[in-house]
Parts: C-alpha cells; structure tokens; sequence
C-alpha cells in the first residue's frame, strides 16, 4: 500500500481518470510487472486506498482475478464503487498480446460481477494508455 497521498480532486470522466493515474505512477516506468487497484465513489472521489498486486505473471491467472473480485467486494461493500485497475509493466507503451489477454480475463471474472463498474489502463515506459474505459455512467 502507498504512502503517498493521495490527490482529492475528483475524477468525473475517463479523460481525468487516465491523467489520475499518470499522476499517481509518475513517472510510469516499471522494471516489474504489477496491477494497481484504486476505486472511486459515484462521485469521483477516490477512497484513500491504492494497492499494488506485484509480481504478476506475464498471462492471466484466473484463481488471481478471482481474488481481485474478492477484494473489491471487501473494499467496496454494497457502496457500488468503480474499480480502477492500471497495469505496469516494463517494455513499449503499445499495447501487447499479454495486455489483451489481461483485459479479456478481466472482463471475464469481473465484468458484471462488481458492485458498480471497472476500468483498465496500461503503464509503460512513460505512458499511460486507457485499455478498458468505465461506462460514461460511471461517475455522475
């Protein structure tokens, strides 16, 4: 978990929340793969929390994203809260085959299953890059 503290403007687009994560990974360039967890109410306050999951694997384990869902819903309770998702990891900013992979396994045990909605960024050698946008209902 991090020390930082943690910016209380809110996020009220997919716009704001990809600058959010740039300013919260500055500058984001990885030597290790990572996924970072943050989540944000209906109005785009962000909980102050932020939780890295390092050592991740280059393909998706789905017993691990099982334990994301897990986490979410003990984070988030009933509270309906957006889980913002941001992928580091070390190499080109493009998006790759293992990121795809990544995002599919995602949406497949997230999906619906969250109490409120998800989104997915990419972070590497510099950039930040949205990968799974949240709804545009996500913030009101």
């Amino acid at each position: 978990m991090t020390t930082t503290p943690l910016p209380t403007t809110p996020v009220r687009s997919a716009d704001e929340l990809t600058r959010r994560w740039a300013d919260l990974l500055d500058p984001p360039v990885f030597t290790a793969r990572s996924l970072w967890l943050a989540w944000m109410g209906a109005d785009g306050a962000m909980l102050p929390l932020l939780l890295p999951v390092d050592d991740l694997p280059e393909a998706p384990e789905l017993r691990l994203v099982a334990g994301l869902r897990t986490m979410h819903d003990a984070v988030a309770g009933t509270g309906g809260l957006h889980l913002a998702l941001a992928l580091c990891r070390p190499g080109p900013p493009e998006v790759d085959g293992d990121d795809v992979a990544w995002s599919e396994a995602l949406r497949t045990g997230l999906g619906d299953r969250v109490d409120g909605t998800w989104s997915l960024h990419l972070a590497a050698s510099g950039t930040v890059t949205p990968v799974v946008n949240p709804p545009a209902w996500a913030w009101r």
